[in-house]
């Protein structure tokens, strides 16, 4: 038994005639009616009643004809999702993002993505860099949001894009000296305690390096009272008046806590964060592909 003869049967069925089916099907007649005996014989019943005019199905063929149809659209059904699946119209995308980062416009993507790709399950996973760069190197995500990291940089089997230059923020308590100017650099905070917002668990990254370096070039050694990948502690330490810290633009103004913290962008050259996306060049996820080409 094959689909080819579930197909000759309900068409014949429906036709009443081998002519009419053989047609249909762009088979000759003699071929249709081997066809529909070798099926026959793999049901082990009579299924045509060919001493009828028209042809009509013996009580074995109406039970089997609905049983055929059923077949046939399931089959169908199995085909149509499997190419949907090929193309990326239908599957699963593991993203992950760094802390913090759900307060940009990344839901505005995934929004865009699933009213597009709405049988594409979209998971996400909130971590820091060190922990996003070892999900993403050992598959558990499909593609990543995060700061510079020293591990994906190194990769060579990592594909990466700059997705966005996010501006700074100096984030002050209310009474702080600083807090009513317009606008401030890293020289103003020589006397300040920092509380470091690290895009890494371990202070160790690309992204550390970067920023101390930025605090050298402006004439001094922070006074960091403070590591910490977790914005959402650091701003409550802001709010309790412990010191003051710099944040990426995207931070405020909906965190808990923040009632006692005021935000004073930050200026000078190099005064941004820099989101990159980053996914394995052997991925072969087709909804990557075009989740990729929906950012471009």
């Amino acid at each position: 038994m094959n689909l080819n003869q579930l197909r000759y049967f309900v068409t014949l069925a429906e036709t009443e005639s081998f002519t009419k089916a053989a047609v249909a099907h762009y088979i000759s007649q003699t071929a249709i009616t081997q066809q529909i005996k070798s099926l026959e014989e793999a049901v082990g019943s009579k299924l045509i009643n060919r001493e009828s005019r028209p042809i009509s199905l013996t009580p074995a063929g109406k039970v089997f004809l609905k049983e055929a149809r059923e077949i046939l659209e399931r089959m169908d059904t199995a085909l149509w999702r499997t190419r949907e699946a090929s193309t990326g119209l239908e599957g699963s995308l593991r993203i992950g993002y760094t802390k913090g980062y759900e307060r940009s416009d990344i839901s505005k993507h995934l929004r865009n993505f699933h009213r597009e790709y709405p049988n594409v399950l979209l998971s996400c996973y909130r971590c820091d860099t060190d922990m996003l760069a070892a999900g993403l190197l050992n598959g558990e995500y499909d593609i990543i949001f995060t700061w510079d990291s020293t591990n994906i940089l190194q990769e060579e089997n990592i594909s990466l894009k700059v997705f966005e230059n996010v501006p700074l923020r100096v984030a002050l308590y209310a009474n702080h000296r600083l807090a009513r100017r317009k606008e401030l650099s890293r020289r103003d905070l020589k006397q300040e305690n920092i509380l470091f917002m690290s895009p890494s668990g371990t202070g160790e990254s690309f992204g550390d390096a970067y920023y101390i370096q930025l605090y050298q070039q402006a004439g001094y050694q922070p006074k960091i009272l403070l590591r910490s990948s977790d914005m959402e502690s650091i701003l409550m330490m802001v709010a309790a008046e412990e010191g003051i810290s710099i944040v990426p633009e995207y931070s405020h103004p909906w965190d808990v806590g923040t009632e006692n913290v005021v935000f004073v962008p930050l200026a000078g050259e190099g005064e941004t964060e820099e989101i990159l996306v980053a996914w394995r060049e052997n991925d072969d996820n087709p909804a990557l592909k075009h989740f990729i080409e929906m950012l471009k």
